[in-house]
């Protein structure tokens, strides 16, 4: 079935029996408002804007990607525009917590019209909601507090930078708890990192890059069953490099093996690692190494 798409944040609001918004383009009220769902709930729901939640004591599930997740305390979810999620509940809501809406227009000739494209865990919220401890959620409420007492007041002059330079910092915020998020989950990630090392080690076996090509971001991510953006950014925080600069490191490692240790020309072995032209291998060969295959199996031989 199609999903229920709301187009405006109004449209939310009257979706949800709610008062129409003092402001078109952003809203942040208590999720308690929200006292029942709709006898004609739809199965699946995408909308025009961003959506924020800090979700607690919920009688139901999330459905977003291809998880599901029930709302424990302090935890928060990250929607932008045009994704799908479903709600599985009880009629009647026994919930608490806060909703943020935001529409893209209100960031039209800012920066954040193109910086919030940067804040990865509007992607991470697929696999990985948002835990929060005690002191972050009273910082987030603190400010989403801040936002609502704005969004009230008389709109003058200075109400879009306030509003935006308020929004800003929960994202700031948000991005500083999931980086620790991802710091204090040490053996979950290690256990990540092993698999990553056997997933890359299979796919750079000689007779599976010559039937499959090099093994790419998304490749990666779905053999581990995490979104792109949230393994790339899990693995900037544990190694300094991203998924891409990993299989990239892989390629390199087993290039210079067949390099010093087999008697294969140069276009031989670039097509035993997945490349199509030899011009291509060795190219990328210099961009990572200073120097072409030539000249590291001279170097090495």
């Amino acid at each position: 079935m199609k999903p229920y798409r709301l187009k405006t944040i109004a449209q939310y609001h009257r979706f949800r029996g709610l008062p129409g918004p003092p402001n078109p383009l952003i809203s942040v009220f208590r999720i308690e408002e929200i006292t029942r769902l709709r006898d004609d709930e739809p199965e699946h729901i995408i909308q025009d804007f961003y959506s924020i939640a800090l979700k607690k004591n919920v009688g139901g599930t999330l459905q977003y990607g291809q998880q599901t997740y029930g709302f424990d305390h302090g935890k928060m979810y990250f929607i932008a525009p045009n994704q799908v999620y479903s709600i599985r509940a009880t009629k009647n809501l026994t919930h608490s917590g806060w909703l943020l809406l935001v529409h893209p227009d209100l960031f039209w000739n800012t920066h954040l019209a193109t910086k919030i494209t940067e804040y990865e865990y509007f992607g991470y919220s697929v696999n990985e909601a948002l835990y929060l401890t005690e002191k972050e959620e009273e910082t987030i409420v603190g400010i989403l507090q801040g936002i609502e007492e704005e969004c009230r007041s008389n709109i003058d002059k200075f109400s879009k930078s306030v509003i935006i330079s308020r929004f800003e910092t929960l994202l700031n915020y948000a991005d500083r708890f999931y980086h620790r998020q991802f710091i204090t989950q040490e053996k979950e990630n290690h256990d990540i990192l092993v698999r990553l090392e056997k997933i890359l080690k299979d796919r750079f076996k000689s007779e599976k890059l010559i039937a499959n090509g090099l093994p790419s971001v998304v490749d990666v991510s779905d053999s581990l069953n995490l979104s792109p953006n949230y393994l790339s950014g899990l693995l900037k925080v544990l190694t300094g490099k991203s998924t891409q600069q990993h299989i990239h490191d892989k390629l390199i490692e087993k290039a210079k093996e067949k390099l010093t240790i087999s008697e294969s020309s140069i276009g031989e072995i670039a097509f035993q690692l997945g490349f199509e032209y030899p011009q291509s291998f060795s190219k990328f060969f210099k961009s990572k190494t200073s120097l072409t295959p030539s000249e590291f199996r001279r170097f090495f031989n």
